[in-house]
């Protein structure tokens, strides 16, 4: 399937909307990294934002304070949740495995 071609001023407005949401993202894990945001929250938040949905789950392990990239891969490998998964596509099994890890 070939892209549809997008005006300058189309391309413009795409581009001013992705750095947005990447701002928008980049914000929220800065909140979790402070610690002001919890895990439980943004699986909360998860079910109303699109946002929060599209984030994906490594990002959002690693940014928990006290959690690095190696602890993050095992959270994720123990919850049974593939690396590439969004917050959106975790299923209730896979979030209450990934709060009881956290939490144990």
């Amino acid at each position: 399937m070939a892209l549809p071609t997008m005006t300058a001023e189309q391309r413009s407005e795409a581009l001013a909307k992705a750095a947005a949401v990447r701002k928008a993202r980049s914000e929220l894990i800065e909140q979790i990294r402070k610690g002001s945001v919890s895990l439980a929250e943004v699986l909360k938040r998860a079910d109303k934002e699109d946002l929060v949905k599209k984030t994906k789950v490594a990002a959002v392990i690693k940014a928990l304070p006290g959690i690095g990239p190696v602890k993050a891969a095992k959270l994720m490998d123990e919850a049974e949740i593939p690396v590439d998964r969004r917050i959106g596509g975790l299923g209730s099994r896979q979030r209450a495995a990934l709060l009881e890890a956290l939490n144990a």
